[in-house]
């Protein structure tokens, strides 16, 4: 019995980090970067304000954490599993890295994080640095790659796959804004699952090789 009179933060030592992440996550969503205070954190993880700064030196350092926890460790372990697959066609590999990007990103209350980097970039051009680099960038570079390999194996027909990676990008973003109602005048609805079997039927056509 004693162990129920214990604050939250002692009795669930190993679950402080989760919990914290979790409580930013859903906090920096619902009020952007500049207005989420590390006490609010704190006091939705059910934790102190000393606790949360044992594990993360200020509120950029969390804000990093949370991206890497819910969007970059969504591209390492697709950069991993592909680095491996030989035996897998480029087309297959787009249609999962297109399809997975969008289960485990797009459709889930982190793809706010997306907002609040269009919304606040100019205000924290550090943490803007960061998901340029860590995001962008390096799904940028799987999209490329498995487009370069397409082409390299005679599976796509030539083309830029920088530029074709900008356009591959592009629909899912609208995608993430119109079902998370970024658009505020935007009243119609999508099917997210068939707006995505369309655009990836579309794209396997138009960038498959002839026979």
């Amino acid at each position: 019995m004693q162990s129920e009179t214990k604050p939250r933060w002692e009795r669930r030592k190993d679950a402080r980090p989760q919990e914290l992440l979790a409580a930013a996550l859903e906090l920096f969503v619902d009020r952007g970067f500049a207005a989420t205070r590390l006490e609010d954190v704190a006091r939705r993880a059910g934790v102190s304000k000393g606790t949360l700064y044992l594990y993360f030196e200020n509120k950029q350092e969390l804000f990093k954490a949370v991206v890497r926890e819910n969007i970059v460790q969504i591209i390492g372990n697709t950069e991993d599993e592909f680095a491996t697959a030989t035996n897998v066609s480029s087309a297959e590999q787009l249609r999962t890295l297109l399809t997975r990007w969008w289960r485990e990103f797009g459709a889930t209350s982190a793809a706010g994080l997306d907002k609040l980097i269009m919304a606040e970039s100019g205000n924290f051009p550090e943490l803007a640095q960061f998901y340029g680099d860590e995001v962008i960038g390096r799904a940028h570079r799987l999209i490329g790659g498995v487009l370069a390999r397409g082409i390299e194996r005679g599976e796509f027909v030539p083309h830029d796959p920088q530029v074709m990676t900008m356009v591959l990008c592009a629909p899912v973003v609208m995608l993430t804004m119109w079902t998370h109602s970024f658009f505020p005048c935007n009243h119609q609805e999508v099917d997210p699952d068939r707006f995505m079997d369309h655009f990836l039927s579309m794209i396997q056509r138009g960038l498959k090789a002839p026979d």
